[in-house]
């Protein structure tokens, strides 16, 4: 059983969670990963954002990387989902937290020490309650606020 308070209902659809429990540890599919992964406050919003992507926004599923590794100043990183698109680019860098971390500056700053090694068209970070979306703007070498992020379908 999901602990609602762990695993509150999020500002995300719901999507069909395949969720397992051995001992205590419960784990959920990651369709994306092809593998159960362990369900912590910050993979639940993971996996109802990655849904959402494919779902609402449109993304093909198969360009979705979830916790995929980049180098960054000689450390290992790993952005909790980038999207690339038909040309193999990045277009989406997004960072997830649980739901009781608040959308500061530091959660900002980590996304863009990411988007500093690895640019994209797009970031987003969200709690899985809040979700603030920005476009790169090369021209002025900076992010502009957008409401949403575009549709792909």
């Amino acid at each position: 059983m999901i602990d609602p308070q762990k695993y509150p209902p999020l500002n995300l659809p719901m999507f069909d969670a395949k969720v397992r429990s051995i001992g205590e540890q419960i784990q959920i599919f990651d369709m994306f990963r092809k593998k159960f992964i362990v369900l912590t406050p910050e993979e639940w919003v993971r996996q109802h954002f990655a849904h959402y992507l494919v779902e609402q926004v449109g993304y093909n599923s198969s360009h979705l990387h979830l916790e995929y590794q980049l180098s960054y100043n000689q450390l290992k990183k790993r952005p909790d989902i980038g999207v690339i698109n038909q040309n193999l680019e990045l277009e989406l860098l997004v960072e997830c937290k649980a739901p009781s971390i608040v959308l500061n500056e530091d959660v900002f700053l980590q996304l863009t020490s990411y988007f500093s090694v690895a640019s994209s068209k797009f970031i987003a970070l969200t709690n899985g309650l809040q979700h603030i979306f920005a476009s790169f703007e090369p021209s002025t070498g900076k992010f502009v606020y957008i409401k949403e992020l575009p549709s792909k379908k």
